[in-house]
């Protein structure tokens, strides 16, 4: 489903957890999760302890970080189940780490991977129950 601006602008502006809240229920529901990519593969963010793998809910919100220093990555969808039998395990092995759904202060909860993983099933467990 594509997002009009306002949408875009009115999610943006949901605090940490009002973003990881949302981000998870929307992966879940759409069946697939955004990266950036560029020619070296998914784009990173460094903190002072992580370094982290940024994910989004959707392709328009994670085109709105291809600016700047990034402005030629690629938002890619990783569908759910490749998530779940590639990526979470990969990020571990790798001893990187999630940060869901970034403002551009490049805020927002991380997480390690299992927690994410662990997140994303909950939240299909709920759904599946409705």
């Amino acid at each position: 489903m594509a997002l009009e601006q306002q949408q875009i602008d009115e999610i943006s502006s949901y605090d940490e957890e009002k973003r990881l809240k949302y981000s998870v229920k929307t992966m879940v529901q759409e069946r697939q999760i955004w990266i950036l990519t560029d020619e070296h593969g998914c784009v990173m963010l460094n903190t002072e302890d992580e370094d982290c793998v940024p994910v989004w809910p959707h392709q328009e919100l994670a085109e709105q970080w291809a600016t700047g220093e990034w402005d030629h990555c690629k938002a890619e969808a990783i569908s759910l189940n490749k998530w779940h039998s590639r990526w979470t395990y990969g990020l571990e092995d790798d001893e990187l780490a999630v940060v869901v759904f970034p403002n551009q202060n490049e805020e927002g909860v991380i997480l390690f991977p299992d927690e994410f993983d662990f997140e994303l099933k909950k939240q299909a467990t709920k759904l599946s129950r409705k």
